[in-house]
């Protein structure tokens, strides 16, 4: 739930495309080749996440950035902690991926 709530965060508070997709087994969205061949940056939530990405995507676009927000998977969709957390670190990861656009 922390994918979609980032997603919609993202969206209203910074007015930019935004798309979600998981990694695992049981996500009703699979991340796809085609994600990271439309996104500019993609965020992921924790470490293990991007090491689990290139595993299976294989290396990164060259014009496709890749961010971590460190954020633990405890959540709930649009829980008051979650948005919390995301007010304090999206604007920095969408900050420093801007300035290298």
């Amino acid at each position: 739930m922390r994918s979609p709530t980032a997603a919609q965060m993202a969206a209203e508070w910074f007015d930019v495309d935004v798309d979600f997709a998981g990694l695992s087994r049981d996500a009703d969205e699979h991340f796809t080749r085609e994600h990271l061949e439309w996104a500019d940056l993609v965020v992921v939530m924790e470490r293990r996440q991007s090491k689990r990405m290139t595993s299976l995507m294989g290396a990164l676009p060259k014009s496709t950035r890749l961010a971590c927000l460190s954020i633990p998977d405890q959540f709930q969709f649009m829980q008051p902690e979650l948005i919390a957390l995301l007010r304090q670190k999206l604007p920095a990861i969408l900050t420093k991926a801007s300035l290298r656009a």
